[in-house]
């Protein structure tokens, strides 16, 4: 079932615009009964995916952690899995398991990078599958990479010394017409492996994260 169970869960996820990018086999430290834990990310459609969904329209709070938990859940049903978030009251420790995955690795500006997103790295959930699945780990864009990141932020709060979230946020507020609220934190668009995001995307996110 391993093939087919992979071939059939990229399938599922691909529907909501939403792809596997890393995982691993848990170990009884993990205290997780699963053949193996599959990171789940946005993928390629996933803004016009969530931005038709009810969740979105319906105007209360939290819309993409709503819509990723109802969307995520069911699939763990339809494949006898269990799902985890990073939010809600018992958040899993998803920085640490993409750290554990070989395909996500902290960048020069404390965020985590991976070579299939760049500093636009993510994660909605994670699938804990009853069947195993082959991942493949990578090589940290960071290594071969002039790190524009480093300069990019125009309030300074991110660089070599780590990200200031206060004078990140004290920034967009007093400046909210520029470019970062209006398509995205400049920093994550510096990054050479970045994938961008549409303009909507962008300020959904940047909204979410003043709110």
């Amino acid at each position: 079932m391993t093939r087919n169970g992979k071939d059939q869960l990229d399938a599922a996820l691909a529907r909501h615009g939403l792809r596997v990018t890393g995982g691993f086999r848990p170990t009884p430290d993990d205290r997780i009964d699963a053949a193996a834990l599959a990171l789940v990310s946005p993928g390629p459609g996933f803004w016009g995916h969530f931005s038709k969904s009810p969740e979105y329209r319906g105007g209360a709070r939290d819309p993409l952690d709503r819509w990723s938990a109802r969307i995520l859940s069911a699939l763990a049903e339809d494949f006898g899995a269990v799902a985890h978030f990073p939010f809600g009251p018992t958040p899993g420790p998803f920085l640490a398991w993409a750290r554990r995955s070989g395909a996500a690795w902290p960048s020069p500006v404390a965020l985590h990078v991976s070579e299939s997103m760049g500093l636009d790295t993510s994660y909605r959930g994670a699938l804990a599958l009853p069947f195993d699945i082959a991942f493949r780990a990578g090589t940290s864009p960071c290594e071969s990479c002039t790190r524009p990141c480093l300069t990019a932020c125009p309030a300074g709060a991110m660089g070599g010394g780590g990200y200031d979230v206060a004078r990140c946020r004290e920034y967009l507020r007093d400046t909210p017409d520029c470019a970062c609220r209006q398509a995205g934190c400049l920093v994550r668009r510096a990054c050479p492996a970045s994938l961008g995001q549409p303009p909507a995307q962008a300020r959904f996110h940047m909204a979410a994260f003043l709110s």
